[in-house]
């Protein structure tokens, strides 16, 4: 149970996961905690504001690529790009072949690697791609799939933050989120996300709600799958391996959410 005031726990999801001004008051554990309880719901902000960059441009003209490109860049500039930059480090760290210290030390390297260029484009280009689907199918598909993305990929920090997942390193923000969130809390905001995005799914006929609720369930899934991953290979998890989640999660549901 959180034992902090729910607008701390605002504060530090919006503050570590966005660059909206919002001052973080408290860093200890149970603020932590709110934190990643409340990070789907900076996810729905980061999504609409995507999905606003994208309508702007198409009330202006544009087509639905130009549009696409405007959505997924919004969210990389809300979080300074540090979600990208993690997923990069991350597929250096998991491409280098290298222990486990070796292959951390690799991911604090300033620079890319071959392995973070690769996954870097293919990601971007695989967002950018289902998001033109989207929007070519109307500006309404377009939005939703942009606030579900946006969502699904903080839903999957919240998971990667349970319990019994540990930090590979004694600092960094992966240390401060590491373990905080009670896997039962987790779960209820998982299926909270799930019902959420079934519900607004209804909007887009019979199947709308199935297929939104899968594309939630299936980033969660994949996200888990790298979660493993990396605590396998790394012995815990890093602030680079939150950001590669979380990418993960939202290129899994905008490929499903354009998929049939």
């Amino acid at each position: 149970m959180l034992r902090t005031p729910a607008s701390d726990g605002l504060r530090f999801a919006f503050g570590t996961l966005t660059v909206l001004p919002v001052r973080v008051t408290r860093w200890d554990r149970d603020a932590a905690r709110g934190g990643m309880l409340w990070a789907p719901l900076a996810g729905v902000v980061v999504g609409v504001l995507a999905a606003g960059a994208g309508l702007v441009l198409l009330l202006l003209g544009a087509a639905a690529p130009l549009a696409a490109v405007a959505t997924a860049a919004v969210p990389a500039a809300l979080t300074r790009g540090l979600h990208l930059d993690g997923l990069a480090d991350t597929a250096d760290g998991l491409g280098s072949g290298k222990p486990a210290e070796d292959a951390l030390r690799v991911m604090r390297q300033s620079d890319i690697g071959p392995f973070g260029v690769l996954v870097l484009v293919l990601v971007l280009l695989a967002q950018v791609a289902a998001l033109t689907e989207a929007y070519q199918g109307s500006w309404a598909r377009g939005a939703f799939a942009a606030v579900v993305s946006a969502t699904a990929a903080r839903l999957a920090l919240t998971l990667a933050a349970r319990s019994g997942v540990p930090s590979a390193r004694p600092e960094g923000l992966g240390a401060a989120v590491a373990g905080v969130v009670p896997v039962r809390a987790a779960l209820l905001v998982a299926a909270a996300v799930v019902g959420s995005a079934a519900a607004g799914g209804a909007l887009f006929g019979a199947y709308g709600p199935l297929r939104a609720a899968l594309a939630v369930v299936c980033a969660a899934g994949a996200a888990g799958v790298l979660l493993r991953r990396c605590v396998r290979r790394f012995g815990g998890v890093t602030g680079d391996v939150f950001g590669a989640v979380a990418e993960t999660a939202a290129t899994t549901a905008l490929v499903v959410l354009v998929l049939g």
